[in-house]
């Protein structure tokens, strides 16, 4: 693991990268991007040293992603 500090910049990282994941899927922006930014953080947790204290967190974001995903759009609805 590196420095304290270092590991303290990458869950800062870690965090904006999971919100940011979070917000656009709120605001329905492209599920690639969302996923994108899930991926981000776990690339980031891996090069701190911490990916096993952040991976459970972003498993469950894309698979909450995947479930979206598959679910049909209403009629109605704009294509993401």
């Amino acid at each position: 693991m590196g420095s304290c500090r270092a590991v303290d910049g990458a869950r800062t990282r870690i965090q904006h990268l999971l919100v940011t994941g979070d917000n656009r899927l709120k605001q329905g922006v492209a599920p690639a991007k969302v996923r994108e930014s899930y991926e981000q953080a776990l690339a980031v947790a891996r090069e701190a040293g911490i990916e096993d204290a952040v991976r459970p967190l972003v498993e469950l974001r894309l698979a909450d992603l995947e479930q979206l995903e598959a679910r049909p759009l209403p009629p109605d609805a704009p294509e993401p």
